[in-house]
C-alpha cells in the first residue's frame, strides 16, 4: 500500500468527521514517561482525596451527578 493511498484514506476520514460537525484540536498533556511523574501524580491524588473527605457535601454531589447520567447513550 503506497503512501498516497494511506494519505487519501486519512484525508477522506478527516473530511467525513468535518462533515459530521467535528474539528480537530491539539492538546498538550503531561508526559507520563517523565521521571517523577508517578510520584507527582500520587501526591496530587492524595491531596484531592483529603480535600474530598473534608467536604461533607462531596459524596451527595457525586451521587447526584451519577444519577444524572441515566438515559445517556454511548
Amino acid at each position: 500500500m503506497g503512501t498516497t493511498t494511506v494519505n487519501a484514506r486519512v484525508q477522506k476520514h478527516r473530511d467525513a468527521l468535518r462533515m459530521a460537525g467535528l474539528r480537530p484540536v491539539q492538546i498538550w498533556v503531561p508526559d507520563t514517561r517523565r521521571p517523577g511523574f508517578a510520584e507527582e501524580s500520587r501526591r496530587q491524588c492524595r491531596l484531592a482525596s483529603v480535600a474530598d473527605r473534608a467536604d461533607k457535601k462531596m459524596g451527595q454531589f457525586m451521587d447526584n451527578a451519577l444519577a444524572d447520567v441515566d438515559g445517556w447513550t454511548e
